[in-house]
């Protein structure tokens, strides 16, 4: 399997191995990596796929789109990263809420976000990717987060050998306790930098500038450093995210819910587009997934996008209770025009982002992207009303930004009138957001988010999550902050 540039539109195109994709993050032209080919499942692939236990089906997918790791290799990651330890409930939780209706808890790990499903195995694909590819200098993994990407690459990626790791985020664009996550974070390797008067994309930006800044790339080169990423942007990141959406067919199949060939519609809340993209791939790899449905908060760039085929992030920003999906330019959704529209069209697409914040794609690449999308979006009103109503009626205690999508998967079916079972993606537990989860269920006024922990406990009689509650009493070891043009001076060589 070899991989390319989303923005390589030369004729002789230049082709990297995966592990050299892995350890790169993201190309020297800017663009991001992708497979020259999608590989393809066909029944007897997945009746060998749903006889395996999680750690067996990761390796067996990931195998096909990592090709320089050998299956035994994959395994061996993959039993370290989806350990009882790391997972004590199990790496893949699927929760029936109603008639047709299930959620596919990912939150069960180390941080209590579904990034934990990725950023438990990347560090060690990555570790094991320089080795292939004979890196002998320092890596310095920078990252960007809009919440819960940061702690869950910090707790990845501590203590491994010949990595360094910097997380930007918005210092005012975080939850607390998302932001005590990440400030308290234990290892000699990591460091935690809050972004003034920024948001996501202001990080995110700073992160492809530094990438982009060949002066600096040749400072660290000269004293043994170089690059690369933990975002979805990298390739090691979004290949462990395809597994849980076959997974989770296969163990609705193994249920009885549905049976091999059964179309299988998807609700992802999503910003980035990383999420919702690896769907994508797992569909055509040859999964049954009917319509992807794109949940978005009141930030709906993503909606629009898919209601006109225009994307702008030209508009207001909006802080919401949703914050890992406060986000205007969604990176990933660079793979899905290559994957349609290929590298011409998409590089142009690209300039026209960084020149003017915005592009319309043509007629024929927007009508390929309905045929597989549609998109939601729940304001913040709309988000509490659907945690209070979740909760009411079905029991269900929802993080914000599962509501998001809840929202969505309620209005595609109340206006499609299908009939096919959903799977809607949950993404954190509603202990990371207990304050609003605490306001949207009671009405009440929104506590501070400490207190908000043991307040949603009390009232749901839920534990709070052990991860959580080690977090309450660390100590803070990192309150250092930047201007969104200062990023660069993190760099101490």
């Amino acid at each position: 399997m070899r991989y390319v540039s989303t923005r390589d539109t030369k004729k002789n195109k230049t082709y990297v191995t995966p592990s050299e994709a892995i350890c790169r993050g993201l190309a020297p032209d800017g663009g991001l990596y992708v497979p020259e080919t999608i590989p393809t499942l066909d029944e007897e692939n997945f009746r060998h796929i749903s006889a395996l236990d999680y750690v067996g089906r990761a390796a067996y997918v990931l195998s096909m789109f990592l090709d320089d790791f050998s299956e035994e290799e994959l395994l061996t990651l993959c039993r370290e990263a989806y350990s009882e330890e790391n997972f004590p409930d199990g790496a893949e939780v699927t929760t029936t809420i109603k008639d047709g209706v299930f959620v596919l808890e990912l939150w069960h790990g180390p941080t209590c976000a579904f990034k934990d499903m990725a950023l438990q195995l990347m560090p060690r694909l990555f570790s094991a990717a320089l080795k292939k590819i004979g890196e002998t200098k320092t890596a310095h993994i920078l990252v960007a987060t809009s919440g819960d990407t940061g702690k869950a690459a910090l707790e990845g990626y501590r203590g491994v050998p010949g990595v360094k790791i910097t997380v930007f985020y918005p210092e005012n664009g975080v939850s607390d306790i998302q932001k005590l996550q990440m400030t308290t974070q234990a290892g000699e390797n990591v460091d935690v930098v809050a972004v003034r008067g920024g948001n996501f994309d202001d990080a995110q930006s700073g992160v492809k500038r530094i990438f982009a800044d060949s002066a600096i790339n040749r400072r660290l080169a000269d004293a043994g450093v170089f690059l690369s990423s933990a975002n979805s942007i990298n390739w090691g990141r979004l290949a462990p995210q395809i597994v849980y959406y076959i997974s989770a067919y296969c163990t609705l199949c193994g249920r009885g819910v549905i049976k091999y060939g059964d179309t299988l519609n998807v609700t992802v809340p999503t910003g980035n587009f990383g999420n919702i993209l690896a769907c994508f791939i797992a569909k055509k790899m040859g999964l049954p997934i009917g319509s992807l449905i794109c949940a978005s908060n009141q930030n709906h760039v993503l909606t629009d996008f898919l209601a006109t085929g225009k994307y702008s992030k030209n508009r207001e920003f909006y802080l919401t209770m949703s914050p890992s999906m406060d986000i205007l330019i969604s990176s990933n959704l660079e793979r899905l025009l290559y994957f349609i529209a290929g590298a011409d069209e998409t590089c142009g697409y690209m300039s026209q982002l960084a020149g003017t914040g915005e592009y319309t794609v043509s007629s024929e690449t927007y009508g390929a992207i309905r045929r597989d999308f549609v998109g939601y979006f729940a304001n913040e009103s709309v988000t509490a009303e659907t945690i209070r109503q979740f909760y009411h009626e079905y029991g269900f205690l929802s993080d914000p930004h599962t509501a998001v999508a809840l929202h969505a998967a309620q209005s595609f079916i109340g206006e499609r009138g299908v009939e096919v079972p959903m799977l809607v993606c949950g993404t954190a537990s509603p202990f990371k957001f207990a304050a609003d989860v605490y306001s949207s269920i009671t009405g009440c006024e929104k506590p501070d988010s400490i207190s908000a922990l043991g307040m949603l406990s009390e009232l749901t009689g839920r534990e709070i999550p052990m991860p959580l509650q080690r977090t309450l009493s660390a100590k803070v070891r990192f309150e250092r902050s930047v201007c969104p043009d200062e990023m660069e001076s993190i760099f101490s060589l």
